[in-house]
């Protein structure tokens, strides 16, 4: 082979090795987005895990034009449809009802409440969990959630995983779902002393597509997780630690309310203090006073 042909060969290869890391970069806004319609394709598939396409489309829907419609109005721009993709889907996946318009509210309050509900620019809660627990706690009569297993087939569940964690890891966001993985584990088996149910019986949720979407997109989500690494390993095991005393309450809804609860209190805790050592810093350094 002639050094031309080989530079071409090398050249064709490493081109083909720096698309497939821009791929799975954590840049990529759209791997979620295909990791989350995965699950739903292959659960649905599976178990027949949607209500029906139909009410699915409709969160998507709302979601999306809800963005675009707040999108426009406050900031004057298009925006990325990726973010509000993957929290129609999760409504669509995540609650269940005969009627389709929890589908939509559900959707238009948790795109709604990224510009509404915010403080010092941020906003504090995961939307698609913010509007799931608004729901079951507002119109409990109308909506429920998902409680399908995997049961015994086995690998929509590793597929589901493995791509999940690979996807997880490139976004740097693995060392969230390891923690809370591994204080689920934990906390199942500590639970069994107090319940008597057997440990398999106490673990076996998290092999549930619910809890996919819970572990993969909602305690990772970017934008409602602290910022530091250490932090957001704490966060992630408080969370499973107020899922297992909501669990002990016999609240079917834990993980949702455990996330609701914890994840803002930590944000709210993180603004609040880097504000005040922000403004701190300013006066050390002769900054703008309040005389």
């Amino acid at each position: 082979m002639s050094a031309s042909a080989e530079s071409i060969t090398a050249q064709s290869g490493t081109s083909r090795q720096s698309a497939a890391a821009r791929f799975f970069s954590a840049d990529n806004r759209y791997l979620p987005p295909i990791l989350i319609t995965l699950i739903l394709l292959g659960a649905n598939l599976s178990f027949g895990l949607l209500e029906s396409f139909s009410r699915t489309a409709l969160a998507i829907a709302t979601a999306m034009g809800c963005e675009i419609g707040l999108t426009l109005l406050i900031y004057r721009k298009f925006p990325n449809l990726a973010s509000a993709y993957i929290t129609g889907i999760s409504v669509g996946i995540l609650i269940r009802s005969p009627e389709f318009w929890p589908y939509a509210l559900c959707s238009a309050i948790a795109i709604t409440s990224k510009y509404v509900i915010r403080w010092r620019g941020r906003h504090l809660w995961n939307p698609s969990n913010l509007a799931i627990s608004a729901m079951l706690l507002l119109v409990p009569e109308y909506v429920a959630t998902l409680m399908i297993q995997w049961g015994n087939a086995v690998w929509p569940m590793v597929v589901i995983w493995a791509l999940g964690l690979a996807i997880v890891y490139r976004v740097k966001r693995f060392h969230i779902t390891a923690t809370y993985v591994c204080s689920f584990v934990f906390l199942s088996w500590a639970r069994t002393f107090f319940t008597g149910h057997s440990f398999l019986a106490e673990v076996a949720p998290i092999t549930g597509p619910m809890y996919q979407l819970f572990i993969f997109f909602m305690i990772t989500d970017p934008k409602t997780t602290v910022k530091p690494r250490w932090a957001q390993c704490v966060v992630a095991g408080l969370v499973a630690v107020a899922e297992m005393i909501l669990r002990l309450a016999e609240n079917v809804h834990a993980p949702y309310y455990a996330l609701s609860i914890v994840g803002p209190a930590a944000l709210a805790a993180e603004i609040y203090w880097t504000g005040n050592r922000r403004g701190r810093g300013q006066r050390a350094e002769g900054g703008p006073s309040k005389d």
